[in-house]
């Protein structure tokens, strides 16, 4: 690793062999706990690196190909934004870009925000969405990126779950991810007892859960109002503690040969008809 200088001044560092600085940056696309210690993630792409930049985020450094010619984009974030700046060789950024046929010229390491629920704005038109024990970072990415498409207020992962801040989930969020709060609980007790508080405040936030067997149609609830809506495990659905808690059960009819949807589009479903009903009752 050695210092990159410009007349005269130190503008940055150089890595082009594996090294330390480099296996720290390996660990955290692959590690979950190495993230967690650290308290940082890599992020990787355009889109998702502008959304952390317009939002806000703390960018605690910035790695571009040392050897590419960058474009005016890549130019300004490094001109812009407040982080230490690494040129690395071309065929480490292809490493660490998750893409086989691209090398990416430029990725971020982001600092992890805290999982406090006070992240999430509350008021009496928010809906917020859990999703329950996930397994697939793809599809908390996914669920992540229809909640910020529909208007929601948070999401929030509970139980023994797929990392939030794993690349795949980062990348299929594309950029939500810094755009919408999505804060990580351990178990359904903590968000039960938020959503004691909030009803405390006078928002009388219902909890509505999905499942097949749902007494009724998903159309046919009131999502206008404060609601908090529950995707189950891709596999299992929601734990028996969520659905002791829940207020109302709600299907999704299907006519099709399917016997069920996966938990991202089935978010995408109600989250669609909740954003319809809100924007029809705005109208009104």
């Amino acid at each position: 690793m050695t210092e990159v200088r410009e007349a005269g001044a130190t503008v940055g560092l150089r890595v082009s062999g594996r090294n330390a600085r480099f296996q720290q940056w390996e660990a955290l696309l692959h590690n979950r706990n190495k993230r967690q210690r650290r308290g940082e993630f890599l992020v990787q792409g355009v889109r998702p690196i502008a959304m952390a930049v317009e939002h806000g985020w703390q960018i605690r450094e910035l790695l571009y190909d040392s050897s590419a010619q960058l474009s005016s984009w890549a130019r300004e974030v490094l001109d812009t934004v407040r982080a230490e700046k690494v040129a690395v060789s071309r065929d480490l950024m292809h490493e660490l870009g998750g893409k086989a046929e691209s090398v990416p010229e430029l990725l971020a390491v982001v600092a992890l925000p805290a999982d406090d629920l006070s992240r999430i704005p509350v008021g009496p038109t928010m809906h917020t969405v859990v999703f329950d024990r996930p397994t697939s970072p793809g599809n908390i990415g996914t669920l992540v990126r229809s909640a910020d498409a529909f208007g929601a207020s948070g999401v929030i992962v509970t139980g023994h779950a797929a990392d939030v801040y794993d690349p795949k989930a980062v990348r299929a969020s594309t950029g939500s991810l810094f755009a919408l709060p999505v804060v990580r609980v351990p178990a359904h007790q903590a968000v039960l007892s938020w959503v004691a508080d909030v009803r405390a405040d006078g928002i009388g936030m219902s909890i509505v859960g999905t499942d097949e067997h749902g007494a009724r149609d998903v159309a046919e609830y009131d999502f206008t109002r404060p609601t908090l809506t529950l995707i189950g495990n891709e596999t299992t659905g929601l734990s028996s503690g969520w659905r002791a808690a829940c207020d109302q059960l709600v299907r999704i009819p299907m006519s099709g040969a399917a016997s069920s949807l996966n938990a991202a589009t089935a978010a995408t479903v109600v989250l669609y008809e909740s954003a319809r009903q809100r924007s029809a009752t705005a109208r009104r």
